[in-house]
């Protein structure tokens, strides 16, 4: 921060900046209802924070509402069928989190009497909690002085003390700059105030600085770079991945699919049958002998390491067939929503291109 601040200058900005503006979301309790008395459910804020890794609030707030309603504690959500709490999950992406989320839940339930250990250590035993989700856990649910680190608290950091060094080499720096302006008092508050200047004001690009409730302490500011920050190293190629989807159609209408690896993308997910992803075209490997159709229609989708394209195979067979792999869903209960977003992409690209449409 500029000379003339201290660290607890910031929390003294901020808290009272984000009691007047504390974005309203379905998990959080507002800064008035916690000054009452209420407190928050460790286990909305788990669910949320799990939720919003790699993904937004916008597209979080109907899925977070979803499994609430379905599954309103993680006792409820302990004892839920697997392929069920995948499919609700479906369109997330980073289908781990779906498969952690259930060993997590389990391990609350079975092991620690349906209650979240409250502090960072116990938190970090948990399957699929890191130290970001283990620490915004400590601080929100249970208010104690944990670090949280996301991506809107590193831009504001960055900037606030003007850390050139550029991401991801920063991050330990801005982590211990964190640590240092976490305060005693009201921590899970600070916390969730960090976020939401973030994300509505320090934005990464045109951020509004005229209304920032910390721009006079802010370094990066006053020497005018804010927007340049934080720097980041420049990015690797991205490279693409080539594979095939096999879309079976028997003549009753069931669809043949098939449960993934429990390891690996969209491990545990229902999808196609289908080839390896290699960055080479790969062989032909149809789970069934039969004609098979080339409508000439190819999926594009990015994962975070890569970018792939899916060419899709299409046949539609007769009652009798029997596949080397997968299984007939009838379609009295196929839900093309309940597939990985890629799965689904290949489902709409072939709506018209069936060999006997």
């Amino acid at each position: 921060m500029r000379d003339g601040f201290s660290d607890s200058d910031a929390s003294a900005a901020l808290l009272p900046w984000y009691d007047a503006h504390a974005r309203d979301l379905p998990w959080r309790i507002a800064p008035q209802a916690l000054a009452k008395g209420a407190r928050p459910d460790p286990y909305r804020i788990w669910l949320s924070e799990v939720m919003l890794q790699q993904t937004t609030v916008t597209a979080v707030r109907a899925y977070f509402h979803d499994f609430t309603t379905r599954w309103p504690d993680v006792d409820a959500l302990a004892a839920a069928d697997d392929a069920t709490v995948m499919g609700a999950w479906a369109g997330l992406g980073y289908y781990a989190r779906a498969r952690n989320l259930l060993k997590c839940a389990r391990v609350v339930a079975q092991e620690h009497g349906g209650r979240f250990p409250s502090d960072e250590a116990g938190l970090l035993t948990l399957p699929g909690i890191g130290p970001y989700t283990a620490a915004a856990i400590a601080a929100i649910a249970f208010d104690r002085p944990a670090a949280v680190m996301d991506g809107n608290v590193e831009r504001v950091l960055a900037r606030l003390f003007a850390v050139e060094v550029p991401l991801p080499s920063a991050k330990p720096i801005l982590k211990d700059l964190a640590a240092r302006l976490t305060p005693a008092q009201r921590p899970g508050c600070y916390a969730q105030a960090v976020m939401d200047l973030g994300a509505t004001i320090c934005t990464p690009r045109s951020p509004a600085c005229g209304i920032c409730p910390l721009r006079v302490m802010c370094r990066a500011s006053a020497m005018g770079i804010a927007a340049e920050l934080p720097r980041k190293a420049p990015k690797k190629r991205v490279p693409t991945r080539h594979g095939i989807a096999y879309l079976v159609r028997r003549a009753d209408g069931a669809m043949l699919l098939e449960t993934r690896p429990e390891t690996g993308l969209l491990g545990g997910m229902l999808g196609w049958p289908g080839s390896d992803w290699a960055e080479t075209p790969p062989a032909e490997a149809p789970p069934l002998a039969t004609v098979w159709h080339d409508p000439a229609r190819e999926v594009r989708h990015t994962f975070t390491h890569f970018h792939l394209r899916l060419a899709l195979r299409l046949a539609c067979v007769g009652q009798d067939a029997t596949p080397d792999r997968g299984e007939f869903l009838p379609r009295a209960i196929f839900r093309p929503a309940n597939l990985p977003t890629v799965m689904r992409k290949a489902w709409d690209l072939a709506q018209g291109a069936w060999p006997e449409d």
